[in-house]
């Protein structure tokens, strides 16, 4: 006989997976050796950290506050560690190891991680990318650390000593900026990103204040990720980082950006180039002319890029805004022509002021008439009106549509052995692998949707957090996509279609269900599919033991 108390069943779903990714890079001992250990704790620090990445990657959307909740049904002993019991995973548990992660250096201690996964995993860091983006926050923050131990030590302590590395870190300001999440109403901080052309992979992430500005804050970051890796890798962002000061400090690393066309000489080559100086690139769709500049002081190579799909968009917005302002053009003019002035010098006068406006259009077969009062008004004396018409203004339109569909990318790297236009065009094109990054951090079945905590020193823990979660969900997506296109097998996609590529998220997905029961201290996996063990094997070895019979 047997009683309810010796069946016990727990949800696994897609987590072996990612405690087995947390694992393979060896995350909990990491934390564990750069936090110490507290005598007669329950759950490690790094325990922790590796709860916080099943709570974040369980795509429940599960808030902070209700940690413990979610491990009341997660097989918690079986994916963090003997012992682990839901009630050690209270709020007060997590906001300690938050302190303590802040208080260590958050940049620290998410380095020490991802470069050890970079290590074992084989990820190229010949190229990486920098990016930024806002989230929002809600309620009131303080700006102190609750009093913590910290290797045996208060964390009050720590301040007042002299010793650099025993400073409590500066905490971000939460405030009001440029919001990306298109809630401006509400305080925000700003993540700043670095991931690698190799899979996506966060390497960096520095957390700053919400109204910073990416053009000030891209080049120091570009400096500070090149002095932590010691790797002599591609930078490459967007526009933010192209500013004279910016490309002045980077004077020692390889930067690759786009051009603002704000800067005069850039949008007067855009609009000057020929179609005959394009050269059609590899990449479908795609021509580009190159030129040597110097700007800044700096000897640069400026990649004039021209796409067909960009081009012919552009050309249907130029057509509307022409059309647009011939309609307002004419209903200008129309009211001017009714209009009476004392003299021709007036009416000239408001015809240069009016035609100042128009930019798409010039006035022509300008006529002003003398005209002699009619009897019935009361004003007897001469009056002067306009007569006029508009023409497409020539000098304007055609350098619009000669320059549709171009941008300008440069580098510093001068050699073209070294980087070639095509490789620059696809670095480039690559810079989506942040964006891509940011989406998966937004998305409403992450934590990311409920930040609500204490301080801005536990929200910037936080968003280092977050960062961990990513890197464990993009080491896995990159490791089962290079494990199939490599022996050359396939999985199938939603629409029952084989594909060798498949989104970590839709992996995730074919695991639902899967629960871990428990008999008479035996184990066994409910719903484990034969699709999904095909899956496992395709995933690193710490992945698979989690779904295997463990004594």
């Amino acid at each position: 006989m047997f009683s309810a108390k010796d069946l016990e069943l727990k949800k696994i779903d897609h987590l072996g997976i990612v405690a087995g990714i947390v694992d393979s890079i060896g995350m909990v001992e990491i934390i564990n050796n750069l936090l110490g250990l507290e005598p007669g704790e329950k759950v490690s620090a790094g325990q922790v950290v590796k709860a916080m990445i099943l709570n974040g990657l369980s795509m429940m959307s599960q808030p902070l506050y209700m940690f413990p909740k979610f491990f009341e049904l997660i097989a918690g002993e079986h994916l963090i560690g003997a012992g682990v019991k839901a009630e050690y995973l209270n709020d007060d548990k997590l906001g300690r190891i938050l302190d303590k992660l802040f208080i260590k250096g958050l940049d620290t201690v998410l380095l020490a991680i991802s470069l050890n996964a970079v290590q074992i995993y084989q990820i190229s860091l010949s190229s990486s990318h920098l990016d930024s983006t806002s989230f929002h926050v809600d309620g009131e923050y303080g700006y102190s650390l609750p009093e913590v131990i910290f290797n045996n030590q208060k964390q009050t302590d720590y301040i007042g000593k002299e010793s650099e590395e025993r400073k409590s870190p500066q905490a971000i300001k939460l405030t009001y900026g440029y919001s990306r999440d298109h809630r401006p109403d509400l305080k925000q901080f700003i993540t700043e990103l670095v991931c690698s052309g190799d899979g996506d992979i966060p390497i960096y992430i520095k957390t700053v204040s919400g109204n910073e500005v990416d053009s000030k804050k891209f080049g120091e970051i570009a400096v500070e990720y090149k002095k932590r890796i010691e790797i002599d890798s591609l930078i490459v962002a967007d526009s933010a980082l192209y500013t004279e000061s910016n490309i002045k400090l980077m004077s020692s690393i390889k930067w690759l950006t786009r051009v603002p066309l704000t800067i005069k000489s850039a949008k007067i080559l855009v609009m000057s180039l020929t179609e005959s100086e394009f050269v059609k690139s590899e990449k479908s769709g795609y021509s580009y002319a190159q030129k040597k500049i110097n700007y800044g002081g700096i000897e640069q190579r400026w990649l004039v890029v021209q796409s067909q799909d960009r081009k012919k968009s552009d050309l249907k917005k130029l057509s509307k805004k022409i059309e647009k302002a011939l309609t307002n053009t004419q209903t200008k003019l129309k009211k001017l022509a009714q209009e009476k002035f004392a003299c021709a010098a007036d009416a000239r006068k408001e015809l240069i002021k009016i035609s100042k406006e128009f930019k798409y259009h010039q006035i022509v077969n300008i006529e002003i008439t003398e005209k002699n009062p009619n009897i019935q008004e009361d004003n007897k004396s001469k009056y002067y009106q306009i007569s006029a018409s508009v023409d497409e203004n020539k000098d304007v339109i055609e350098p619009e549509i000669l320059s549709a569909g171009r941008f300008i990318i440069a580098t510093n790297v001068l050699s073209e052995k070294e980087l070639s236009s095509e490789k620059m065009l696809s670095e480039y094109k690559a810079q989506q692998s942040c964006e891509r990054g940011f989406s998966f951090l937004k998305s409403p079945l992450f934590l990311a949707d409920s930040v609500f905590l204490k301080s801005p020193e536990r929200i910037e823990a936080l968003a280092m957090i977050m960062g961990l979660c990513l890197l464990v969900y993009t080491l896995g997506q990159r490791e089962i996509r290079v494990a199939l296109k490599s022996l050359n097998y396939t999985v199938k996609n939603q629409l029952g279609k084989t594909i060798n590529n498949p989104t970590m998220r839709w992996i995730f997905q074919c695991f639902q269900s899967v629960h871990l029961v428990t008999f008479q201290q035996k184990i066994e996996f409910l719903n484990l599919t034969s699709e999904m063990k095909y899956i496992l094997l395709f995933l690193p070895e710490a992945c698979r033991n989690y779904y295997k019979y463990i004594s």
